[in-house]
C-alpha cells in the first residue's frame, strides 16, 4: 500500500504515481489510462484503442438486436 497526496496541478487536482507502480502496470509518460470504480476501490489500466473499438461494436450489436437479446434472456 502506498500513500499518495492530492496536489494542485494547474487548475486541477491530481496525484503523482510512484515509478514502481507505473512500471508494474506498464504505464509510460504520454499513455492514456482508464480509472474504473470497482467494489473494492479503484482500478487503473492502460487505455487500449482496440478494446475500445470492440466494446463499441458490442454496443452496436446490442442496440441493433435489442429485442432479440431480450427474448433470448427470458
Amino acid at each position: 500500500m502506498t500513500k499518495l497526496k492530492i496536489r494542485k496541478i494547474g487548475n486541477s487536482l491530481g496525484v503523482v504515481l510512484p515509478a514502481e507502480a507505473l512500471a508494474r502496470k506498464k504505464i509510460a509518460q504520454g499513455d492514456t489510462v482508464i480509472l474504473s470504480d470497482t467494489p473494492d476501490g479503484f482500478r487503473l489500466d492502460v487505455y487500449d484503442e482496440s478494446v475500445a473499438e470492440q466494446v463499441e461494436v458490442g454496443r452496436s450489436v446490442a442496440r441493433r438486436y435489442r429485442n432479440t437479446l431480450r427474448e433470448l434472456a427470458k
